[in-house]
């Protein structure tokens, strides 16, 4: 189910800016803790507030994806079982971010926060996997070019 090529690219951008944000946001976290300036402080804002902006785009493109790459590959029955992962992994996130940002439990938070990481880190491992079972299950090169069958 190859997509057309500014779709694909658009999701590769999207879910390499998450990962980079969220990775980023981490680490600015961690680093506002230990360091005794502010910027690490204004770092992990400013990395959130990408992350989250990204995040919408994302849902936009996952909205897109459903109807063009995921219910006709499903009907194809090509790539399920990384394909359920990935829908799976976005689930999950999609939770998650709206717990962390809609829902004021202190005693919920933490839970979210490191199911959100998990889940996170997971499907940007999963990500390339996936995109690599679907090329070669159809016999398509990185380069775009069919191989011969």
């Amino acid at each position: 189910m190859r997509l057309k090529t500014s779709f694909r690219y658009a999701l590769y951008a999207a879910f390499a800016g998450l990962a980079l944000t969220g990775a980023g946001w981490l680490l600015a976290d961690w680093q506002k803790n230990i360091a005794a300036d502010e910027s690490w402080q204004e770092i992990a804002a400013t990395m959130l507030m990408v992350h989250g902006g990204t995040a919408m785009l994302t849902l936009l493109l996952l909205g897109a994806l459903i109807p063009v790459h995921l219910m006709r590959a499903w009907r194809s029955r090509k790539n399920r079982i990384s394909g359920v992962i990935m829908a799976a992994f976005n689930a999950v996130l999609i939770v998650t971010a709206f717990g962390l940002y809609y829902l004021g439990s202190e005693a919920v938070r933490p839970w979210m926060s490191w199911i959100h990481l998990g889940a996170g880190f997971a499907l940007a491992v999963m990500f390339p996997l996936h995109v690599w079972l679907g090329r070669r299950d159809s016999g398509i090169t990185a380069a775009g070019a069919r191989t011969a069958v």
